[in-house]
């Protein structure tokens, strides 16, 4: 199947309902013309994260690193630690100066709130295209 017809599972964790609508709404159902349309699983808890990546089936995660109690930059630090071919995981910080952080949790990609739509479906895309070159997860 190619990348433009495949349908890409992303992971939206939050635990702000508000800010998964508005990382769903910046990405959109199809980010780029080239990478197909994108399914959205949301999640509200680190643990449910653990659980849905763990089971398999997530191409992408998209993880807030400001959710509380537990942040998005340490959950993609466990997962490439615990995950054998995790998924690409794409972390979401609250200022520049936190890309640093983003460095440390060894996530894909990064980008700052608040989100910029261009930036946001571009850089998915961008993952997506990545994603299609590597093995099922």
């Amino acid at each position: 199947m190619s990348s433009s017809t495949k349908t890409w599972t992303v992971l939206v964790y939050s635990e702000d309902p508000q800010v998964r609508e508005r990382i769903r709404t910046a990405v959109g159902r199809r980010p780029a013309g080239d990478v197909g349309q994108v399914s959205y699983v949301e999640t509200a808890t680190a643990e449910e994260v653990l659980a849905l990546v763990d089971a398999g089936g997530v191409d992408l995660c998209i993880l807030d690193g400001e959710a509380w109690p537990t942040g998005g930059l340490g959950i993609c630090r466990q997962l490439k630690h615990e995950i054998a071919n995790a998924p690409l995981m794409l972390v979401i910080v609250g200022r520049q100066a936190d890309r640093w952080l983003a460095s440390w949790s060894q996530c894909d990609g990064v980008l700052v709130h608040p989100l910029d739509p261009v930036d946001a479906a571009r850089t998915v895309a961008d993952l997506l295209r990545t994603a299609a070159t590597q093995p099922a997860r």
